[in-house]
């Protein structure tokens, strides 16, 4: 049992064994040594959304939202009121009688919004017939706002008054949103990046959204949209392109293409290779912690650091399968969830990595101010790759038996994954857990006055 929950599972689906990353029981840095399986959902649960420090709600393919305790692993409430699937999930703090109240918010395909109490389980509001399906949810904390896109992007506030919205975008719809600067937001839009402005009008009760940017530099859809901090942001495309943007004027500073390294091989069957592993290049999820970020492309993992515009790590197969999430840890640990059915944890080490050494043509150059123009010209090959640092994986979760859609970390209370195979698991600190339950013994022992 506990070789299947830590390590000794077959691959799932077709894909090829890597067996130089099973890591077997023997996890001594890996925390997570106990697992608690919550049952509740009858399909694909594919969003987590952490409400407080010890709740979170779940949705997913089954149009339910559940609200459960991740110390106990209790169900607290069970939203039903979508006829479909769930498509955005955030939580939304306001304004409360003597502290701020978190509330929930929801999208479905039934192109209806709706905001749940997650004290009651009641819905609180809720906004019908849209004209599209909502993809994704932004939340202005600032303003007091919350942004939904879709086919067009609507500014709401708390009450629900849609107070603007921008005109119908392609089919492709906005799949993205970033806050930046000066009341500003950036939506992915198919290959573009659109910056939209909000401002007040008149009456300062109602908002006015205007388009002031285009940004075209990508040559493929962007998948992947993120803050870094208050001066850039990043986007990452579906052919591996990976752009670093300020925050205030909007202009590239840093551009990446990752090429995979085929040894031997004309142009010709090069761009035969690309066509035939497209999936591999595409950077499905960025996470940024101080002056690194990092980038799951395919199954593999790459960090990058902003500030010495230099690769720091990589492992070209991280996984078994792509990647859904990263996350960064500030102890220099980064953690992974893949469609192999795993959660990985990683730490960074000092040590070349002898299994997969730097090797020339790896790694797009990067280059600055660069235009659409630019974009078209060959990719120069680096011909020496900066000191590379060891990305050892050091604790492999294995509990679920699909894909894994995303996770939550509540750090000292445990990791919270949700799959394909309809449940969610909760990883939690054996040891701490342990000291829990002696606490708990010795505390009933004293009530009862010992044995």
């Amino acid at each position: 049992m506990l070789r299947w929950i830590l390590g000794g599972r077959e691959v799932q689906g077709a894909v090829e064994k890597n067996t130089v990353l099973v890591i077997g029981d023997e996890q001594p840095k890996n925390v997570y040594t106990e697992l608690q399986v919550l049952k509740g959902h009858f399909d694909i649960v594919r969003f987590l959304v952490q409400i407080d420090d010890v709740r979170f709600a779940s949705g997913g393919d089954d149009g339910l939202v559940l609200v459960w305790n991740v110390e106990t692993g209790e169900r607290l409430q069970e939203l039903r009121g979508h006829s479909q699937q769930i498509t955005a999930m955030a939580a939304y703090s306001r304004p409360g009688r003597w502290a701020p109240h978190t509330d929930l918010l929801t999208a479905s395909s039934d192109r209806t919004l709706s905001m749940w109490d997650p004290d009651t389980g009641n819905r609180v509001q809720t906004v019908s017939d849209l004209q599209s399906s909502v993809k994704c949810l932004l939340v202005l904390d600032h303003l007091g706002l919350w942004v939904s896109g879709g086919n067009e992007m609507c500014v709401w506030n708390r009450n629900f008054d849609l107070l603007c919205r921008t005109d119908h975008h392609s089919d492709a719809g906005i799949a993205a949103m970033v806050e930046l600067p000066k009341n500003c937001i950036a939506a992915a839009v198919d290959k573009e990046i659109v910056i939209y402005r909000l401002s007040s009008v008149a009456n300062e009760a109602d908002m006015a959204v205007t388009e002031v940017r285009r940004l075209t530099d990508h040559r493929d859809s962007i998948r992947a949209l993120i803050t870094i901090n208050d001066q850039l942001f990043a986007s990452g495309s579906h052919i591996g392109e990976l752009i670093v943007w300020h925050s205030l004027d909007w202009t590239p500073q840093v551009f990446e293409c990752i090429l995979w390294d085929h040894p031997h091989v004309s142009p010709q069957e090069e761009i035969k290779l690309g066509g035939q592993k497209q999936s591999e290049m595409s950077i499905h999820h960025m996470a940024s912690v101080g002056e690194f970020i990092a980038a799951a492309v395919g199954s593999g993992l790459y960090i990058y650091n902003i500030l010495t515009r230099s690769v720091v790590a990589y492992r070209k197969t991280a996984h078994d399968s792509n990647i859904r999430q990263i996350l960064l840890l500030p102890e220099g640990q980064l953690m992974s969830c893949s469609e192999d059915g795993s959660v990985r944890i990683w730490e960074l080490q000092d040590l070349p990595l002898p299994a997969e050494p730097a090797s020339a043509g790896f790694f797009g150059m990067w280059s600055f101010g660069r235009t659409s123009k630019q974009a078209s010209q060959p990719v120069k090959k680096v011909q020496e790759a900066p000191a590379l640092r060891t990305l050892e994986l050091i604790g492999d979760l294995i509990g679920h038996s699909g894909a894994i859609q995303m996770f939550i970390n509540f750090t000292d209370r445990g990791l919270v994954s949700c799959s394909t195979d309809h449940l969610i698991i909760i990883w939690k600190n054996g040891e701490r857990e342990s000291g829990l339950r002696s606490s708990s013994l010795f505390h009933k022992l004293d009530q009862n006055g010992g044995l």
